[in-house]
């Protein structure tokens, strides 16, 4: 084990962040092969709730600590409006996962930063310029692409939900931004894990079944995974550097083809890959003009961007 860590500890910080980013992508498509390969009987609001539950468990140690000071807040509207939004996001995407190729799901979520584009412009008033709109456009542009009937299943709903999630998930990175300001991460958490778990618990009760000990395992197993991508996702991305490590999180795209041709015999057509790397071109570009911007640099500049 020493010998691990001081080989790991000898890579460039960028190699650091590489390795836990592909644990990252790898996690997620595992997880969302679990959520696909439960779905036949357990729904989407079924799998949130284990999934949140999950999440909470692993939290309340951590809230314990100092309870009072952790869900201290001013804006308790704002809070449950976040977590609201990716309560229904984290449905929508688990019902988009179950009823699509896992390739196709993948794909459509990276949308999220396309989402990201015009909400900033309307909510966060922050400047966007005619190369972001351009890019922004031609995501989504990708994204009707990706509209067009696949070989192994049609769209309709589910790609809407696909998309609509991207969305609410776009929504709640917007909101952290603006909680961020006054409340702490460990704040944001805790209140989005007890509001998350409490909001799903009414759809669950709807479509409740109890679960073998095997499935139970698995769906315990799919909360798991989550709380694992997320951690993996931040330790990369923290580890590197953001323009370095953002297109690695592209490779769960591929992970899902060799899964869920796998597993489910799932093959994205042609016109569906296109649509998928136009999507991930356009937010890489709009990724690396987020950094560039980030510099310093002349006014006369900037307003280029």
């Amino acid at each position: 084990m020493k010998n691990l860590t001081a080989s790991y500890n000898r890579l460039h910080r960028n190699s650091r962040g590489t390795l836990w980013m592909l644990a990252s992508a790898a996690s997620f498509t595992v997880m969302t092969m679990l959520i696909k390969f439960l779905g036949d009987d357990y729904s989407a609001p079924l799998q949130t709730f284990y999934r949140n539950a999950a999440g909470l468990i692993v939290m309340i140690p951590l809230i314990a600590r100092n309870p009072r000071q952790t869900f201290r807040t001013s804006r308790p509207g704002l809070l449950l409006f976040r977590a609201t939004a990716g309560t229904v996001a984290m449905i929508l995407g688990f019902y988009a996962y179950q009823k699509m190729p896992l390739a196709d799901a993948n794909a459509l979520s990276f949308t999220r930063t396309l989402w990201l584009v015009p909400l900033a412009a309307f909510v966060l008033k922050e400047p966007i310029g005619p190369r972001r709109i351009a890019a922004t456009m031609i995501g989504f542009f990708g994204a009707l692409l990706m509209l067009q009937p696949s070989s192994t299943s049609g769209f309709g709903l589910p790609a809407a939900a696909a998309l609509l999630s991207a969305l609410l998930i776009a929504l709640t990175v917007t909101g952290m931004k603006v909680m961020t300001r006054d409340h702490t991460t460990m704040t944001l958490m805790a209140w989005s894990a007890v509001l998350g778990f409490v909001l799903t618990i009414p759809g669950a009760l709807l479509a409740w079944r109890t679960p073998s000990w095997s499935d139970l395992a698995l769906l315990s197993l799919l909360g798991i995974l989550g709380l694992v991508n997320q951690a993996c996702y931040i330790k990369g991305m923290a580890e590197g550097d953001a323009m370095v490590m953002a297109p690695i999180d592209y490779t769960r795209l591929i992970f899902a083809i060799v899964l869920g041709y796998a597993l489910f015999r799932e093959v994205p057509n042609g016109v569906t890959m296109l649509g998928a790397g136009v999507i991930i071109a356009s937010t890489l570009y709009i990724t690396w003009r987020e950094a560039q911007l980030g510099q310093p640099k002349p006014e006369a500049q900037r307003a280029e961007s």
